[in-house]
């Protein structure tokens, strides 16, 4: 019997299927022991990391006792900078003031009465 070659070239190939993954025949069970192991040892790796990041971020709210006098010096100094800054700038507008007056002196000296 001959097979036209129209209907060979339609014809799929089937390839193998690939073998299976060594846990895909483990037993439920053995399975469940193994992956609690692994989260066991995992839990133990990242509990020290957990622990040192709490303690860093415990450390950033409180400050050593010598920060704190010194933050409490420098909020001090900035408070007194920020007075003088103000007593500053009343002294500008009476400089201007007083410059202003004695251009206008100096205006009404040179006009003729």
């Amino acid at each position: 019997m001959t097979v036209p070659i129209s209907l060979l070239a339609q014809t799929e190939v089937i390839a193998p299927l690939p073998p299976l993954p060594p846990w895909a025949m483990l037993d439920p069970a053995m399975l469940t022991l193994v992956s609690s192991i692994c989260l066991a040892v995992v839990f133990m790796l990242a509990l020290p990391l957990v622990r040192a990041l709490a303690r860093r971020l415990e450390g950033r709210q409180r400050l050593d006792p010598a920060m704190q006098a010194e933050l409490e010096d420098l909020r001090t100094r900035v408070a007194e900078l920020e007075q003088r800054q103000g007593a500053v700038h009343e002294l500008e507008e009476r400089m201007d003031f007083t410059e202003r007056l004695l251009a206008q002196q100096r205006e009404q000296a040179r006009l003729p009465h």
